[in-house]
């Protein structure tokens, strides 16, 4: 019997044989451990019903075993030098598609319209910590419909996103993704996990976007302003700190129309604050204007 694919010796052969360089700047680790396979498997509790989106499949140790739980996988790996190993690892599958391409460039509406125009996927990424937050928001922003994405990202930027007000690492992650959808921690990932082993702790993180809207928000440029504003400058008060992104005759007047105390700190408000805030701003520079 041959080695499970995630075992170091044939991650190991694998690398061998096809003269495989991790590339540092891709920040490519390789997971090895089954029980974390598993784990993430479990929580994106998946039927033969399900369409996943993979991120960053490596060398196919999740994908095999997405593939055995779910109707179709579509793994999109960036590494051209990736795709020939991926192709021998999972030939035992025809429920997978492996498309080399840049998360960040594809048009997720023309996936969509090709691959599951009736479903709405999963997603689960083993993403290159650089880019995690940029992937996590092109999938929010663009207003994609998924069931849930699990992903797998450094411990720090996790413990961002899941965060509440008055938290000290509260800050524009943290409204922005909770803006979209509830953000939950669902394991730690020791560094020994993975090949080559990270020099940083990892988690899993799973989002479930809201059924129904959190919060309505009438600008959502307006909206991004004011958290980034309110966060630029963590020491300030809302009314210095803001004074900075808008004018301050009006930030005074956005703060007093949505009851917010000028001297709080943005840290200290919640999702929904920071709606009504954005929507006073609009309904301050609209009578201004």
């Amino acid at each position: 019997m041959s080695e499970k694919l995630s075992s170091s010796k044939r991650i190991k052969e694998i690398v061998s044989k096809y003269g495989f360089r991790f590339t540092k700047s891709l920040g490519q680790n390789f997971l090895k451990d089954d029980n974390v396979v598993n784990d993430i498997i479990d929580q994106s509790e998946l039927t033969k019903d399900d369409i996943v989106i993979e991120i960053g499949p490596g060398i196919g140790v999740m994908t095999e075993s997405i593939a055995q739980k779910a109707g179709k996988v579509i793994a999109v790996e960036i590494d051209k030098n990736l795709i020939p190993i991926l192709n021998e690892t999972l030939s035992d599958y025809d429920n997978i598609e492996i498309i080399n391409e840049d998360i960040l460039k594809i048009d997720l509406n023309e996936l969509k319209e090709k691959y599951f125009p009736d479903k709405k996927p999963k997603i689960i990424a083993n993403l290159p910590y650089y880019i995690t937050t940029p992937i996590i928001m092109k999938f929010l922003e663009s207003n994609f419909d998924f069931q849930s994405m699990i992903v797998m990202m450094q411990k720090e930027v996790a413990e961002r996103i899941v965060s509440k007000p008055g938290n000290k690492v509260y800050g524009t992650i943290s409204v922005a993704v909770q803006y979209y959808a509830k953000p939950m921690l669902v394991l730690e990932v020791p560094r020994g996990a993975f090949v080559p082993e990270p020099n940083i702790s990892s988690s899993v993180l799973k989002l479930v976007p809201y059924e129904d809207v959190l919060v309505n928000v009438i600008d959502h440029k307006i909206f991004l302003r004011t958290v980034k504003g309110a966060f630029s400058t963590r020491r300030k008060t809302l009314l210095n700190a803001l004074s900075n992104e808008f004018n301050k005759d009006n930030v005074r007047k956005a703060l007093e129309l949505s009851g917010i105390n000028p001297s709080e700190r943005g840290e200290k408000l919640s999702v929904e604050e920071f709606a009504k805030l954005s929507n006073a701003f609009v309904e301050v520079e609209k009578s201004s204007s």
